[in-house]
């Protein structure tokens, strides 16, 4: 029954819309969307988005075969659809872990299959760190440790491979500010004033967005423009790296060992310039349980073809592995 559905030319599976979704009060201040689509006794997969902030799409639900997974989306606190949109408060790394843990009891779900990139992947494996019982296993793509060097050489090493984006991206701000692209960026984004903080979110979005693909892709670029992952995005990215991510530097390759009974798929680009493959290949020495591929002709963005099919491959080897569990 598995295979009826079977990935379609794009290497996706067919569209299908949620048969329940809503929206899950957190806390006092925010509430998080969610859904469910698929097979009601299939193999529970949860989706993380990437970000922080970014939200999720209907497109993500078309990396699991609908025949054989129950499959669960849902946007991050402050991201997509989650309300309030933006909303920096009672926003970090353990609250997001937490969520998840709410979010799984609320769907009476015991164990899930964890699939997240770039930013999805940091959370999946804080999440993973934290509750290793929880998971079935991880898809991992575009590896993001959050470490100050791979910060650093998003707010300023990518400018040695796409200087123009990077010189859009920082003349957006005066002269005097550059020096401090992420402090000035940060400025402006927690600015309750649209007209102030709707500027930098689009220049913040459209730099990662220009810079995602192997090839220009004006499509990845128009997604980013739009005000709502925008604005999430660029202002839950910047309060994300100002506190270097709530976490402890290099912790999530130091509790590497907690995954060790974990069993995962890593899928990077070569040429991922937003993530690139060094944090990749560090996690994977230090986790060496997990198959590691790379993507020879690709860059950061989920959607370029070969990301794409190994993506899927990964989502249909889990699926004969814990059907056969089973």
């Amino acid at each position: 029954m598995g295979d009826l559905a079977g990935p379609g030319v794009s290497g996706l599976f067919p569209e299908i819309e949620p048969r329940s979704s809503g929206m899950l009060r957190l806390d006092s201040l925010h509430s998080m969307y969610w859904e469910e689509c698929g097979r009601r006794d299939g193999i529970p997969v949860v989706f993380l988005h990437g970000g922080p902030g970014a939200g999720s799409t209907p497109k993500h639900r078309r990396f699991f075969d609908p025949y054989a997974y129950r499959i669960i989306v849902y946007d991050q606190r402050g991201a997509g659809r989650s309300k309030p949109l933006g909303e920096l408060r009672d926003n970090t790394t353990p609250h997001l872990i937490a969520d998840l843990e709410v979010l799984r009891r609320h769907l009476g779900v015991e164990r899930w299959l964890v699939f997240g990139g770039s930013w999805g992947s940091t959370l999946a494996i804080a999440y993973a760190q934290a509750h290793p019982e929880r998971c079935l296993g991880l898809i991992l793509r575009g590896i993001f440790l959050c470490r100050r060097s791979e910060i650093e050489w998003f707010l300023y090493g990518m400018r040695s491979v796409f200087p123009e984006p990077w010189e859009k991206f920082s003349g957006f701000l005066p002269l005097a500010e550059r020096g401090e692209l992420l402090a000035s960026y940060h400025r402006r984004l927690i600015d309750p004033d649209p007209g102030i903080h709707m500027p930098a979110a689009r220049a913040w979005s459209v730099y990662e967005g220009s810079c995602s693909t192997l090839f220009p892709s004006p499509e990845t670029v128009a997604y980013f423009a739009g005000d709502v992952v925008a604005l999430g995005l660029a202002r839950i990215e910047a309060h994300y790296f100002i506190n270097d991510i709530f976490l402890g530097e290099n912790a999530l390759l130091e509790n590497a060992g907690r995954l060790r009974d974990v069993p995962g798929v890593i899928v990077q680009g070569r040429y991922d310039m937003v993530c690139p493959l060094v944090s990749a290949h560090e996690l994977h020495l230090a986790w060496p349980q997990a198959d590691y591929r790379i993507v020879p002709d690709a860059g950061h963005s989920a959607w370029e073809p070969g990301i794409l099919g190994a993506l899927v491959e990964a989502t249909e080897r889990f699926k004969r592995v814990l059907s056969f569990a089973e």
